[in-house]
C-alpha cells in the first residue's frame, strides 16, 4: 500500500462526509438565518425559539434527503471493501 493510496482513500472519505453532511448543515444554516431574521425583526430574544424550528427541518431534510445519503455511505462502504484485496496484493 502506497501513500498515493493512503491519501487517496482518505481524500475521497473526506469527500464523502462533506457531501453527506452538507443538506443537514444547509437546513440548518437557512432556517437559523430565517429565525434570526424574524427574532430581529420582532425583537424577540428568546434563545430556545431556534431549537425547534431546526429540529422539525432537519428531521424533514433527513427524511427527504435519507435515502440519497444512505445509498452513497452504502456504495462508499463497498467500494472500499471491494478495494481491499487490492491494497493488500
Amino acid at each position: 500500500m502506497t501513500p498515493e493510496m493512503v491519501m487517496t482513500i482518505g481524500q475521497r472519505a473526506l469527500e464523502i462526509t462533506i457531501l453527506l453532511s452538507a443538506p443537514l448543515l444547509l437546513a440548518a444554516l437557512i432556517i437559523g438565518l430565517l429565525v434570526g431574521v424574524f427574532q430581529a425583526a420582532t425583537q424577540i430574544n428568546e434563545m430556545t425559539l431556534s431549537f425547534i424550528p431546526k429540529l422539525i427541518g432537519m428531521a424533514g431534510t433527513l427524511i427527504v434527503a435519507g435515502p440519497w445519503m444512505l445509498k452513497t455511505i452504502v456504495g462508499y462502504t463497498r467500494e472500499l471493501f471491494e478495494s481491499i484485496p487490492g491494497l493488500i496484493g
